[in-house]
């Protein structure tokens, strides 16, 4: 019988970017796959985003171990420009590793926008909530460089 580790975290991020714009960088698939990622997961492919309260969203990569790391979510909320929430199950080598409730909330900041992703769950047989803290959080760092580099782009 395998152990359950439960865990929760909060990573908050303020973007230079209104909530349009932010919002769009989750919610267009073209946009997305050029910022999404991390460290642990080698060009991760979206395979298929029909985002829409029902729709599905479902993505792969190579990890640095080699193995596959798949992604299949369900969007349960969607308000525009306000917040998304999104059920997925995570697998590694073909072994579903994690099961979560995520939160994506965009607030109006000044000119820019305070994100705040919220992610809650339970991992199957190996606690990992550490490491899935620190990759949510170089995502949004990419996210944060993907941002600036297209400010920098429309002002050139």
């Amino acid at each position: 019988m395998s152990e359950l580790f439960f865990g929760a975290f909060t990573v908050a991020r303020r973007y230079p970017a209104r909530p349009a714009r932010v919002f769009a960088a989750f919610s267009d698939r073209e946009i997305k796959q050029r910022w999404m990622g991390c460290e642990e997961v080698s060009a991760p492919v979206i395979e298929r985003l029909d985002f829409r309260v029902g729709g599905r969203e479902i993505s792969r990569g190579g990890g640095q171990d080699g193995a596959e790391h798949l992604f299949e979510g369900r969007y349960l909320d969607i308000v525009p420009e306000r917040r998304i929430v999104v059920a997925f199950v995570m697998h590694v080598g073909g072994r579903k590793i994690s099961a979560s409730l995520a939160t994506v909330e965009f607030t109006p900041d000044g000119a820019g926008t305070l994100l705040t992703f919220n992610e809650q769950g339970v991992y199957f047989g190996e606690d990992g909530w550490a490491e899935r803290e620190e990759g949510t959080a170089a995502g949004l760092d990419q996210l944060d460089a993907w941002l600036a580099s297209q400010q920098e782009a429309a002002s050139a």
